[in-house]
Order: structure tokens, then C-alpha cells, then sequence
């Protein structure tokens, strides 16, 4: 997979860039855009003091940058889109309810695995 261009928010220039985090759109050669969400880890702490929280509550997955240049941004989406994308793909499809993470189709590829373990344990 390769990176046609990534499209930063309008804000870009005016946003803090040791503490923030933007959606980003990664326009791939194949048509397909994926929408990110970049972020520092400043802009973790800051959340965790804002809501008074010691952890980040479960969330879909974000990319994580030092600094929010736009340097940086290409080059961890690059890494991203390595392998054929199979980092980029996923974290794209774990921000969705439905589809590949389907609750049902996770519990039974556990139930699988957990067969496979206990089929070991047996030998």
C-alpha cells in the first residue's frame, strides 16, 4: 500500500503541537482514505488530569507522535501503511462497532484459541 497524501485539518497551523491531537486523512494509491486520529503524549496526560482519571479509558486506538509536525505524522503513517497496510487497516477498523471486531466473531476465535491451548495441555 502505498501514501497518495495525508490531508491535515484547516486548524492544523493554530494547533498546539506538544499537546494535541487531529484526525488526519491518509489517501492511499488504491482510491481508499483512511481516517486517523494523531496524537501526542502530552495531550494523554493532560486528558487523564482533565478528567481526574490515573489511566485512558478504553478507546479506539490512536497513532502516536513526540510532536504533532507534519514530519512526523508522514513518517509514523508510513510505518503505518507497511506490510500492506496492515497496521494502518486495522487501527482504521478498530474505530468501527461492527465488522472485523464483531463482538460474536472475537468470543469465537477466543473459544478457538482456548481449544487449541487445552488440546496442547492434553499431550
Amino acid at each position: 500500500m502505498r501514501i497518495k497524501d495525508i490531508e491535515f485539518p484547516a486548524y492544523y497551523e493554530t494547533l498546539d503541537k506538544n499537546n494535541g491531537n487531529l484526525d488526519v486523512f491518509v489517501k492511499m494509491t488504491d482510491g481508499m482514505t483512511y481516517t486517523m486520529v494523531v496524537t501526542t503524549p502530552n495531550n494523554y496526560y493532560w486528558y487523564m488530569d482533565k478528567e481526574g482519571l490515573d489511566y485512558i479509558p478504553a478507546a479506539p486506538p490512536d497513532i502516536i507522535v513526540r510532536t504533532l509536525t507534519k514530519e512526523n505524522i508522514w513518517k509514523a503513517i508510513e510505518s503505518f501503511a507497511e506490510d500492506n497496510g496492515y497496521w494502518l487497516k486495522l487501527y482504521f477498523l478498530a474505530g468501527k462497532v461492527e465488522g472485523v471486531f464483531d463482538n460474536n466473531k472475537m468470543n469465537k476465535m477466543i473459544e478457538k484459541i482456548k481449544k487449541e491451548v487445552d488440546e496442547l495441555k492434553d499431550l
